[in-house]
């Protein structure tokens, strides 16, 4: 029984990890353009990637950039708990083999 809470509990904080890290990754990423883009000379540059990455996240949501923020984490959620699985199998397994 424990070895099944110890999955579940292994399998949930997977998918929350794995689901908070895009989100952390272009929040992140954009803030720093943020601060970046008040260096005097930079703010075009700054600008244009930003709005390069808002678009990018556009795509994915039909036509809303947090909805396609929310789909890609949702995503990486999702591999990131087939990946878990996976490794518990693989060492079920492997313990069973040795």
């Amino acid at each position: 029984m424990t070895i099944f809470t110890n999955f579940l509990r292994s399998l949930l904080l997977t998918i929350i990890f794995s689901f908070v890290a895009p989100m952390f990754l272009v929040g992140g990423g954009l803030l720093l353009l943020f601060l970046i883009g008040n260096i005097p000379g930079l703010q075009e540059l700054t600008e244009a990637i930003a709005t390069q990455i808002i678009l990018f996240l556009v795509t994915f949501g039909s036509g809303t950039p947090l909805r396609g923020l929310f789909v890609i984490s949702l995503t990486c959620g999702f591999v990131g708990a087939l990946f878990d699985m996976y490794a518990h199998y693989r060492y079920q397994i492997l313990r069973i083999d040795s």
